[in-house]
């Protein structure tokens, strides 16, 4: 055997860990793992509070005032968990939408050229 066909055990690991970081890369992107985050949260969010019971409530008026109001006072009033991961899903639609006006921005500058 020559040189150049001979691998060391060494070679073979960092290799192996090379190819398994390049596969496993798209799974754990930001845009990835702030999906995730997102659906789970909204998950939480519905497992805790009774959609349909806020959506009722809600204010069927044109005036921007109650109906801010009514989203102030539905997120004072609920438990801490609550409140944690709506900021959080605000958070991650925030990201995201930051995420996806990039990739259109991208690709529009690459399909000018």
């Amino acid at each position: 055997m020559t040189n150049k066909t001979m691998q060391t055990n060494i070679e073979k690991n960092v290799m192996r860990r090379v190819h398994t970081i390049h596969i496993l890369r798209p799974v754990f992107s930001g845009f990835t793992v702030c999906t995730l985050v997102l659906v789970v949260c909204i998950f939480a969010i519905s497992r805790e509070v009774w959609v349909a019971r806020v959506l009722e409530n809600m204010p069927h008026t044109n005036n921007v005032t109650d109906f801010s109001r009514f989203w102030l006072v539905a997120f004072d009033n609920t438990r801490l968990t609550v409140q944690a991961l709506s900021l959080l899903t605000i958070a991650a639609l925030a990201y995201l939408a930051r995420e996806t006006s990039r990739l259109v921005s991208s690709a529009l500058t690459f399909a000018r050229i």
